[in-house]
């Protein structure tokens, strides 16, 4: 039996852990078995760069620390060598670790969340091919821009008009 102060440090570590689940706006397990060093110092290193929180995590405390934060679906896939990846991007930990799974098969994405809901495998690969928030909302404001140049462009048709118009009555009152 663990001592009491074990206990609460695992407790404490749990509570960590369900805060960090819970204020992700999305999360990637995955199983890292027979990843070499290099490779994953590589993937880490890419992962920090894009704002990604990825830890290797025992099974027993996520599994108490993902029923805490409501995300009991993950219960399954916790086998094994596990690792969790938490973003406030939606889209930064999936794309990152599904171009690496990829390349690299010693990487096996498991499951994931986003915005406290459970997915599937074939979901967090979906999700890996969006485009980046910032991407996204560069179109949206691209798109809402282009009316608004539009109306731009025709009321500045309509003022060289009108001053057209104006120049030939007063070249007719001059003449």
């Amino acid at each position: 039996m663990p001592s009491e102060k074990i206990l609460q440090e695992k407790q404490k570590y749990v509570e960590q852990l369900v805060q960090k689940m819970q204020s992700a706006t999305a999360g990637v397990v995955v199983s890292y078995k027979g990843i070499n060093v290099a490779d994953d110092t590589k993937l880490r290193k890419e992962l920090r760069e894009a704002g990604v929180d990825y830890a290797v995590v025992k099974n027993t405390m996520l599994r108490r620390a993902s029923e805490k934060a409501g995300l009991q679906e993950l219960d399954p896939v916790l086998k094994g060598s596990t690792a969790l990846a938490l973003s406030g991007d939606h889209v930064a930990a999936a794309r990152i670790l599904n171009k690496f799974a990829e390349t690299n098969k010693s990487l096996e994405i498991k499951s994931g969340f986003v915005e406290g809901k459970v997915i599937s495998v074939d979901s967090i690969k979906e999700l890996a091919k969006m485009p980046s928030k910032e991407v996204l909302v560069a179109k949206a404001l691209g798109g809402l821009n282009a009316p608004i140049s539009g109306f731009v462009c025709v009321l500045n048709a309509n003022l060289r008009g009108l001053v057209v118009a104006l120049n030939a009555i007063a070249e007719k009152k001059g003449a």
